[in-house]
């Protein structure tokens, strides 16, 4: 079992000392490292000589390793006999130090191995030396600190979960570029045929094999800190920050893109003939590919965000709308753009015809998964106004109106360029301004829609402020795992602004992590969240939340003061007034 991490205000010079040697350490452990895989890659060539480094790369690998490496290692030594003092192990620059280093020590080891096996895959005579150095001695280092990560005594307190949030991503974003890679090969192959993918001395399945072991250490590396590294178990902060980012957003922006392309192509097939079929149908595999990739990753992360508190599902919801709202916007300028070119110009062929095309895709698919993320019905008649659909509807709004106004301002300076030049450069004024004003529609749309919402949600809430009298200016609630029921509960019940803070003493099982091989008993305070709270709480847990909401209402009542102190544990709730 792992102490637990107790708040420490350090003096100033003790936190720039840590700061220091920790970025000297880094500093020392990649020259060294270096300098050592350099040796260990002219072992490997048996007396060869590296065509223009000769004795000078020598010399500087020589350097690297039998200065910096002893330097290292001693600096080490000192760090690590300090650690058994609870403020060095829960300094945050040691968090952060561990977290960097391993994160780029599992970088350089993963794509340098990976490297390696597809040379050997995709060439008859690769350069396996350098790679096969890198990867073993980036390998060990991230095996050094891994060590140190999950020591029971020394490993880092604060900052715990960020090797392995950043591990489970870095895996992930490898896997799906190595998947939408193969797939997108193997997809063009069905299509297009073999003709021209035979016709060179590199066979096609050279390059798709390649990308599969591509795509396959990527899942390997995702699955050892998902999966067996207890990522998946990680609650708050940064854990829902990566969820959120990596898994909900960034796929949703591959699944759109190649979704869109691939409605894009099918329509120029039906529609817009003028290149040759083999022409039309070359973006189709790879977009068919990331689609599918791209959709199954995001349903994935989607469907492991309705664990999560309430706020994170909420968020994923919003970023899924955001994202296909941003595609439909896209569709609506282009669309508005190739109608005008096509209004000046009838005859003009071709171009405005796939324009168009181009924006009905986007704009079919952006709109489709955003009337199904967003829900325009139940949005209206949503009785609570959560905060963050507030926050969304703002940054919306306010995003779309600084678009719109830079818009506004390439129309006028095209005007004026059309009026002062007196039309010596050719062209209508139509033609000149058809791309920022179909630009400024699309946004205007957009900003329009969200205020509209964001007045009628400011209006209910000043209808519910009106109907009640404020007496709490502020509550500070101090909960453990999963308190979004008692915030919400307070701020329907007293109108006021509510602070959290997350308990260190309740939701944090011993043997939270360290079934997983990640570290145990780790409160998560730094991120605002506990890792405890994966499995919901203990059951005493449990019904204390239960009466801590059933004993709200009848705690606040009465309560005059400007800040409040909201305290939720196993035998209730306990309001504490505060001055000033």
């Amino acid at each position: 079992m792992r102490s637990r991490a107790v708040p420490v205000t350090a003096p100033a010079q003790v936190k720039v000392r840590r700061l220091v040697v920790f970025v000297l350490l880094f500093a020392l452990v990649v020259v060294a490292a270096n300098g050592l895989s350099g040796l260990l890659e002219r072992l490997l060539r048996s007396g060869q000589v590296l065509a223009g480094e000769g004795v000078a790369g020598l010399a500087l690998s020589l350097a690297f390793t039998l200065i910096g490496g002893p330097l290292a290692a001693l600096l080490w030594w000192f760090v690590w006999r300090r650690l058994v003092d609870g403020p060095e192990r829960s300094a945050p620059s040691w968090g952060l130090y561990v977290a960097v280093v391993y994160t780029v020590s599992l970088i350089q080891a993963v794509t340098a191995l990976l490297a390696l096996a597809g040379g050997f895959i995709a060439e008859q005579d690769p350069e396996w030396r350098s790679p096969l150095s890198v990867g073993l001695v980036w390998a060990l280092v991230w095996v050094w600190h891994r060590w140190m990560w999950l020591h029971p005594v020394r490993g880092p307190l604060v900052l715990a979960e960020v090797p392995a949030v950043i591990g489970t991503y870095f895996g992930l974003a490898l896997g799906i570029g190595g998947a939408v890679l193969a797939l997108g090969g193997l997809f063009d192959l069905a299509l297009r045929g073999s003709m021209e993918l035979t016709a060179t001395d590199n066979p096609w399945w050279r390059s798709t094999l390649r990308d599969l072991v591509w795509a396959a250490g990527g899942a390997a590396v995702w699955w050892w800190h998902w999966g067996r590294g207890g990522a998946r178990r990680l609650r708050g902060g940064f854990a829902d920050v990566g969820l959120i980012v990596v898994g909900v957003l960034a796929p949703g922006v591959l699944a759109l893109g190649g979704a869109g392309s691939v409605l894009f192509v099918l329509l120029r097939l039906a529609f817009d003939r003028q290149d040759t079929l083999l022409a039309l149908l070359e973006p189709l595999g790879f977009a068919t590919s990331a689609a599918a990739v791209g959709a199954l990753v995001w349903r994935y992360y989607r469907t492991a965000a309705v664990g999560r508190s309430e706020r994170t599902r909420q968020a994923g919801m919003l970023v899924t709308s955001g994202v296909a709202l941003a595609a439909a916007a896209t569709g609506v300028g282009v669309v508005v753009n190739a109608a005008l070119s096509i209004a000046v110009s009838p005859l003009a062929g071709g171009n405005a015809r796939t324009l168009l095309l181009g924006g009905i895709s986007s704009l079919v698919v952006g709109g489709w998964v955003w009337w199904l993320a967003w829900r325009p019905g139940p949005q209206h008649r949503q009785e609570g106004v959560p905060a963050a659909r507030r926050v969304y509807l703002v940054a919306v709004f306010g995003l779309s109106a600084v678009v719109a106004v830079a818009a506004l301002l390439v129309i006028g300076y095209r005007l004026f360029e059309f009026l002062l030049a007196n039309n010596l450069t050719g062209g209508s004024v139509v033609d000149r301004i058809r791309a920022p004003l179909g630009l400024l529609v699309a946004t205007g749309l957009a900003a329009g829609y969200h205020f509209a919402i964001w007045r009628q949600d400011r209006s209910r809430l000043a209808s519910a402020d009106a109907g009640r009298k404020r007496t709490i200016g502020h509550v500070i609630l101090v909960a453990g795992p999963e308190p979004d029921s008692l915030r919400r509960s307070i701020e329907e019940l007293t109108g006021a602004g509510v602070t959290l803070w997350h308990r260190a003493d309740v939701g944090v099982p011993p043997d939270a992590w360290t079934a997983g091989g990640t570290p145990g008993g780790t409160p998560g305070a730094a991120s605002g969240g506990t890792a405890g709270a994966a499995a919901g709480g203990t059951a005493g847990e449990t019904s204390g939340r239960t009466a801590a909401g059933a004993g709200l209402a009848e705690a606040l009542t009465g309560v005059r003061a400007k800040r409040v102190l909201v305290i939720a544990g196993a035998d209730g709730v306990q309001v504490i007034p505060l001055h000033g």
